[in-house]
């Protein structure tokens, strides 16, 4: 093989079938010069047990034996540190062959780059030597076709996820896309059945066992008995809308919910304000409204933030497309659904309760009634934690240009001013907008003393909070980020001997 020594190759042998093994694959092991392969430390190789018809007579054979298989080790970095340590010295074992010109084949079960202990080695040698990666059947593939269901279709978001992700964490993620493969299972598999019915999927969940191996198995997960499920497994939740079974269409509705044909008119549709973070700052009726829908929408933050109910959709988007999400929201009301459409703060400053009525004025959403869900808006929080500086009169203010031509936002801005209003100023900044904070300064310096109290609220309720007081003068626009809100006083407002910020309520004659 010397047209191709001193070259690594990271082989797929796919998940189990040796007639799964691609033209390819066989090719190279049949050609290698070395063969590599992991085994646990008992000595036995999957991966070679796939491949043992292919392997040729007197190639050289490197087993590489992991030194610990769960967390427990007494090596001085831990599991991770014994791990790393592990990969040194497997990769230099290779090494070793490259640089004699040999051809070197490490065989991997399913795909090498597909959650592959053979990526280890291509980060260490693929900067050294010539190293190619053959892709091969994944698991997740195999498991498809053992239980005879297309995993999504159209436009199903598909999601694969580790079973050793925390509980609360497998079950936000899980109410939060379409189909679903939860991998590395095991000691696991309780937990992950535990989010599988937080998330309303229990009942759609298909339990994967060795998938194209000899003793394949493939019973509802709520069938599977945790002390039998081994590493080599997997739940499959799908997106499929397709009937099956003569059950329902859609997974939403195959968890007895009440479907669009058995409601009479169109749902009312809740916008509700999460306030500005923090269950703490959430109302009970908002609470209550959450509990009760059928289906969330909203951008991805703030939809993580609602606790996930059994049964409910969650519908993430970015946070550009307003509009776009509030038809959705309408479209389901529509069709009868429950939905609640989530803004944080209070939905009506600055939130999703005025783009719900932008794309409601179109005559098909007519019947579609719409209620607002009052929420703590982040200006107040802001202004608690820094005193009372919004006791007096105040304006509100967005620095975003996104929606409306600076001009505005500066005439805006320059009206406030010289009212002497307090300005409470949101999206002061963001990664794509940087000048602002300091234009908008100049122009409120034009009206207000220098040493005008400014309050910069930070991540205010959430990990991170800072408040800081300052002045006009002293506010230094690069510290300003999007996770920022300043209130910029008035004449009327002054500071307490321990630092707390007030506006009075009245204006002397």
């Amino acid at each position: 093989m010397s047209s191709t020594s001193g070259r690594l190759y990271g082989v797929g042998l796919g998940p189990g079938d040796p007639e799964l093994i691609t033209r390819k694959a066989a090719r190279l092991i049949a050609e290698a010069d070395v063969v590599a392969y992991y085994s646990g430390t008992h000595g036995r190789s999957i991966a070679r047990s796939i491949a043992a018809e292919l392997i040729p007579d007197g190639v050289v054979e490197e087993r590489l034996v992991y030194p610990v298989t769960t967390g427990t080790t007494d090596h001085p970095g831990g599991y991770e540190g014994a791990i790393a340590e592990f990969y040194d010295a497997s990769a230099e074992r290779l090494a070793a062959h490259l640089e004699r010109g040999r051809a070197v084949v490490v065989l991997c079960e399913g795909d090498p780059l597909f959650y592959g202990s053979y990526m280890y080695l291509h980060d260490r040698l693929a900067p050294r030597f010539p190293a190619e990666v053959v892709p091969g059947v994944t698991s997740v593939s195999a498991a498809s076709a053992a239980v005879a269901r297309p995993l999504v279709r159209r436009t199903d978001v598909f999601t694969v996820l580790p079973g050793t992700l925390p509980v609360p964490e497998l079950a936000r993620r899980l109410a939060d896309t379409d189909g679903v493969a939860i991998m590395k299972l095991g000691r696991t598999f309780e937990g992950v059945r535990d989010a599988l019915a937080q998330a309303g999927r229990l009942d759609d969940a298909v339990y994967v066992e060795r998938a194209s191996m000899d003793g394949q198995r493939v019973l509802p997960v709520g069938d599977v008995d945790p002390a039998s499920v081994p590493y080599f497994s997997m739940v499959l939740a799908t997106g499929d809308d397709a009937p099956r079974n003569g059950g329902a269409a859609t997974r939403s509705h195959a968890v007895g919910e009440t479907t669009a044909a058995d409601r009479a008119a169109p749902a009312e549709l809740l916008v509700v304000g999460l306030g500005p973070a923090g269950e703490q700052w959430l109302t009970p009726e908002a609470a209550r409204a959450l509990a009760e829908v059928d289906h969330v929408v909203g951008y991805g933050p703030y939809v993580d933030r609602v606790p996930v109910r059994p049964g409910q959709r969650r519908h993430s988007s970015g946070n550009t497309v307003e509009v776009d999400r509030a038809r959705l929201a309408l479209d389901l009301a529509l069709a009868g659904e429950r939905v609640a459409v989530v803004s944080g703060g209070d939905a009506g400053v600055f939130g999703m309760a005025s783009a719900v009525f932008e794309a409601a004025q179109d005559p098909r959403y007519a019947d579609v009634p719409v209620r607002v869900l009052p929420g703590l808006t982040a200006v107040q929080a802001v202004a608690a934690r820094a005193g009372a500086p919004v006791g007096g009169d105040f304006a509100v203010l967005s620095l975003s240009d996104r929606l409306k031509p600076w001009e505005v936002v500066e005439a805006r801005l320059e009206a406030a001013a010289r009212a002497d209003l307090v300005i409470a100023v949101y999206n002061p900044a963001s990664r794509s907008r940087t000048t602002q904070v300091a234009r908008a300064r100049e122009v409120l310096l034009r009206h207000r003393p220098g040493d005008t109290p400014v309050v910069v609220g930070r991540n205010v309720g959430r990990d991170g909070e800072s408040v800081e007081v300052t002045t006009l003068e002293k506010l230094d626009p690069d510290g300003i980020d999007m996770r920022c809100l300043l209130i910029v006083g008035s004449s009327g407002t002054s500071m307490t001997p321990s630092g707390a910020v007030w506006t009075r309520r009245y204006v002397p004659d």
